[in-house]
This record gives C-alpha cells, structure tokens and sequence, in this order.
C-alpha cells in the first residue's frame, strides 16, 4: 500500500489547483487589509463603522461559500464523466438559492439598517460611519452572491484561473478608487467612508461583468447558456438541497460563533485586543493556503470519485494527507521564524507587545492543527461526498466545547489572555484526532451523481 502516489496527474492538477486558489484567497484577502489600512489612515471611526459593516459580510460570505461548495462537490463528479447538462441544471439551482440568500440580505439591510448595526455596537459616531458605509455595501450583496456562485460552477470543470484574475482585478480597482475617493486625490472629493463603499461596489459589479463575459463568450467546457440553466429537474433539487443544508448550517453556526469569540477577547483588556488583532492577522494570511488546500482537494477528490476508482480515491486521499502534515509542519516553523521582524513593525507597548509574542507561538501549533484537519475533512471527506460529518463535528466542538470553555476561562476562571485565546483555537488541534479516523475508514466516498 503506497503512501504517497507516483500517479503524475495527481501532483500536476493538485499543484495548478492549489495555487491559483491560494493566490486568489491572498489577493481577496488583501482588498479587505487594504480597505482597513486606508481608512484607519482617514480616521478610527471611519474602520470602526466599516469594521461593523463586514459582520454582515462575513457571515453572507460564510453561507454563499456553503452554496458553492455544495455545487462544487456535486458538480465535480459530475465533470469526471464529462456530463455538463447536470451541471448547467445544479448551477442554475445554485444561482436561485444564491439570488434569494443575496436579496434576502439586501432586504433586511434597506428595511431595518440601524436596527441591525446597533446589534455590534452601541456607539452613535461608529453607528453613522457604518450607516453612510451600508448604504452603498448594500447593493454588493447580491453581486457578491452571484459572482460566487458563477465562479463555484467555473471549479467543478477545473477552470480556476479566471478567479484569480478576477480577483487581482478587483484589488486593483478597489485599491485606486479607495486611495482617489477617501482621502480625496487627484482632483476628486474627499468622501471618506463613502469613497471606500464606492470602491467595492465598482470592483463587485466588475467582478460579476468579467465572470459572466466568461461564460458566454470564452468558456468552451461547461457553455452554462447554451441551454435554460433555470429548468432543473426535481431530481436535481433534492440532490442539491442534501449536500446543501447540512454545509449551511455549518457555515451559519461557525459564522454567528467567530464575532461572539472575538467579542470574549474584546472584554478582557486593551492590551488582550491589540496582541489579538496583530497576532491574527499574519496567521490569517497563513490560513489561507489551508484554504487553498482545501478547495482544491475537494475538486480533486470529488472528480476521482465520480470516475468510480474508489483504489485511486483511497491511494489520493493517503497522499493528501502526508502533503497536509508537511506543508503544516512548514507553515508552523515559518510562522515562528518570523514572528518577531512581525513585531517589529507594530507599535506596541511592553505588555502588548509580550502578549502578542505568546499568542503567535501559540498560533505556531494552532496552524499546523488547522493545515491538516481543515484541508483534510472539507477537502478529503466533505469533497468525497460526506456532507454530514463536518457539520456534525463543527457543530459539537464550537458550541459544545470551545464556547463554554472560553467563556469559563475568561469570566469564571480568569485565566490568562493566552490561555483563553488556546481555547478558543483549541478544536483546532483536537479535531486532527476524529478527521483523521474519518478519513483513513474511506467511509466517505459517496457517489452522488445520477444516471
């Protein structure tokens, strides 16, 4: 039994996935830096309100990743027999689901916007800035949804080059227009937080034109208007709405659960939120190529067992694994090597600048838990068509174990900021244990595809 395959196509279409996954997952995370960076520049209260703005975001972003990735894995079977016509029809049900989720969204922020930022924050300065902010945010919503979900069906057939390019353009756009606009260059008014909305709505709306302009007039693979995506076959619902709703409420559970965890923090010291944020955000940057993993390993896995060679799944997923332990084990010893030029940059007081330290060698076992457990139940198990499993572990680690555990450290027990901040990443490191005896049973592999 080999560990790793000497099967070539394996590293070539592994490696091409990867990254340009990766790469775009950087580049999507860098509009956001970039974002905070400018207007932390123009004023606190003007992060601030944006800053509260994206809660909203973060958790539309949270179940449109669940839409897609559910056309992902079912899509992606699909493609290994080269049958579009069911894609075309799971793209077109993608599409209704998104389009209600984005406009859903859409409504309650036009309907009650004060209503909903007041639930993150109280502060009347803050609560302005992110009102101006989500007066134009809101029509990104349902672009952002759409864009998603076109670029999902673009996965299953293994197109993924035009996502990066996608994405590249939209920093770009973003970045100029945020820099003209906020702080008023070039001849232009000074719109402040108004400027920033401005420039992620243009770089949503170019982002939908460039994927749609794809499909129609490049894409020669999957052709999704080539016939009425829109008329779905009942059969293909039921199959969508099965992987569907249990990566939803995964999604939607982890997504309400990460702001009630930074809120635990928020309520412990100045120092405990500054040595947080600077912490996170390279090991955000890091999490990423975990991501990246992942993604592309779902289509990978998925394509593999909708070729029906359940000896090659098997033989795939034992060489995903090793590769997972190694790139952890690289990302752990990287993230420690360069913690302290990292540091350096910031200015931080002494008592800050030591929590930080701590949190970031905590952080170095965090990611090399994270790179394996991650990449291997969303890529590996979820992609094999396990839907289940991950939600049922998701579900029981965050609100069973992690949310009472830090809860008790920070409030009964008054442990210190580093010790509550291992439990919140705690799962991290024991979810290796149940992901590893999922995986290595093969009980995974489902074919969900239809004659």
């Amino acid at each position: 039994m080999r560990v790793l395959t000497r099967d070539k196509r394996f590293y070539t279409t592994l490696a091409h996935l990867m990254l340009v996954i990766v790469l775009q997952n950087v580049i999507a995370y860098s509009v956001n830096m970039a974002d905070n960076i400018m207007l932390g520049a123009y004023s606190q209260e003007a992060l601030s309100g944006a800053a509260t703005v994206n809660q909203i975001q973060f958790l539309l972003q949270q179940l449109t990743m669940a839409v897609g990735d559910s056309l992902v894995v079912l899509g992606s079977q699909y493609w290994a027999t080269h049958r579009t016509e069911p894609i075309r029809r799971l793209t077109g049900i993608a599409l209704f689901v998104g389009l209600l989720l984005g406009g859903l969204v859409f409504a309650l922020t036009s309907l009650c916007p004060r209503a909903i930022l007041s639930l993150f924050t109280t502060d009347e300065t803050i609560l302005q800035e992110g009102l101006a902010y989500l007066s134009l945010i809101r029509f990104t919503y349902p672009l952002y949804v759409l864009s998603t979900v076109l670029m999902a069906c673009l996965r299953c057939v293994e197109t993924v080059s035009i996502s990066f390019g996608i994405s590249l353009t939209s920093l770009v756009v973003d970045v100029i227009i945020n820099y003209t606009l906020i702080f008023g260059r070039f001849g232009f008014p000074s719109l402040g937080i108004r400027g920033a909305a401005v420039g992620t709505l243009t770089a949503r709306t170019l982002e939908l034109v460039i994927v749609l302009c794809y499909l129609v007039f490049r894409d020669k693979k999957i052709r999704l208007f080539s016939s009425n995506p829109w008329k779905g076959c009942l059969q293909y619902r039921k199959d969508y709405w099965q992987v569907l709703w249990p990566s939803f409420l995964s999604q939607l559970l982890w997504g309400l659960a990460t702001p009630i965890q930074t809120g635990i923090l928020g309520h412990l010291s100045a120092d405990a939120i500054a040595a947080n944020s600077v912490s996170t955000t390279l090991f955000q940057y890091l999490k990423v190529i975990t991501v990246g993993e992942a993604s592309a390993s779902a289509i990978l896995v998925g394509r593999t067992v909708g070729e029906g060679d359940e000896d090659k799944v098997k033989e795939y997923s034992r060489s995903l694994q090793l590769l997972y332990l190694i790139i952890a084990l690289v990302l752990g010893i990287a993230l420690f090597l360069i913690r302290i030029p990292l540091l350096s940059i910031y200015t931080l007081n002494d008592s800050a600048r030591q929590m930080a330290n701590q949190i970031l060698i905590l952080l170095c076992f965090v990611i090399v838990g994270m790179a394996y457990q991650m990449p291997t139940g969303v890529g590996i198990v979820k992609g094999g068509g396990d839907v289940k499993f991950m939600m049922y572990l998701n579900l029981i680690s965050t609100w069973v174990i992690v949310m009472p555990l830090s809860f008790a450290a920070a409030f009964w027990w008054k442990l210190p900021v580093v010790a509550v901040v291992f439990c919140l990443n705690c799962d991290q490191i024991f979810k290796c244990v149940p992901v590893a005896i999922r995986a290595n049973r093969y009980k995974w592999i489902h074919h969900l595809t239809r004659e």
